[in-house]
């Protein structure tokens, strides 16, 4: 009997002739598993199902699982659009390993089936909300960015963790980093890599002016507030998961706390993060032929 009764499928924008082939799999099987299967519009225009495509919103409150296919951006948007409607994402890759999307196409029915049957790991992650000024949320899956934009210039601004004033600093800006961001943006910058389980949030500066600026890790149930100081217009810009960026005018004040709502990701049984690092980073593995310590 299966776990899931009704299934989204959400595509990545412009991936028509790579994901043609795994998407129309996908659709197959989950028909003959006798699924409800509700589409976005990236994957209705793959699939030539004009008029069938859902908004977000619409695929959220229709589904109970979304199947991501394309790679860690696409799985980032999905996990954005649908956290507030408590929908679990399996993600399938369509290029390299992926951090968050790691079934591949090749095993997609052997994998999709396990997971429908109820067999698999399941991981909560914790998403930030950035409000300016006050202003509605952006949510962000790996990271809020504030960065010096289209200019040589470094930025300066004040930081504050629960209303205690931690630094100024001048430096290209500022990553503030989930769990699940650790490995992203803020890992080239020289933030720590940090297990997806822990309740923390990274903060790493960005080319720091002063040499003795380093990364700082936070509990995940802290208020950041980050304030711009005096620069022209359009020199200093917001970013949530380098997907969506605003301007921030001078003074403005950038609120991350995190996010109300979580993200559900499922693997199949037998996920294991350090492989991943491994695979990913380059990291070595066991001498041949030597086990385990």
């Amino acid at each position: 009997m299966a776990y899931f009764r009704s299934v989204g499928i959400i595509g990545k924008q412009g991936e028509v002739a790579a994901a043609r082939n795994p998407l129309e799999r996908l659709v197959d099987f989950l028909h003959r598993q006798r699924l409800e299967i509700h589409y976005d519009r990236v994957v209705a225009e793959v699939l030539h199902a004009a008029g069938r495509g859902s908004d977000p919103s619409t695929l959220g409150r229709s589904c109970d699982l979304a199947v991501v296919v394309g790679g860690d951006g696409t799985l980032l948007g999905a996990a954005r659009d649908l956290a507030a409607f408590d929908v679990p994402l399996v993600g399938i890759n369509l290029g390299r390993l992926g951090f968050l999307a790691d079934v591949s196409p090749d095993t997609l029915e052997v994998a999709l089936e396990r997971i429908l049957l109820g067999e698999f790991n399941a991981e909560e992650r914790f998403l930030l909300a950035a409000r300016i000024d006050g202003g509605e949320p952006l949510l962000a899956f790996n990271d809020v960015v504030i960065h010096k934009w289209n200019t040589a210039r470094m930025i300066e601004f004040e930081t504050a963790i629960d209303g205690l004033f931690v630094n100024l600093q001048r430096s290209d800006g500022i990553i503030v980093a989930t769990p699940t961001g650790s490995t992203a943006y803020a890992l080239s910058g020289g933030g720590p890599l940090l297990h997806p389980v822990l309740e923390a949030i990274a903060l790493v500066p960005i080319c720091p002016h002063t040499l003795s600026n380093r990364p700082l890790v936070v509990h995940s149930g802290s208020r950041i507030e980050i304030r711009i100081c005096g620069f022209d217009h359009d020199h200093v810009r917001i970013a949530c998961d380098g997907q969506t960026a605003r301007p921030l005018a001078p003074q403005s004040r950038v609120c991350i706390q995190r996010a109300t709502h979580s993200v559900r990701l499922l693997h199949p049984q037998g996920h294991d993060y350090y492989e991943i690092l491994r695979a990913k980073l380059g990291w070595g593995g066991h001498p041949s032929g030597r086990p385990p310590c």
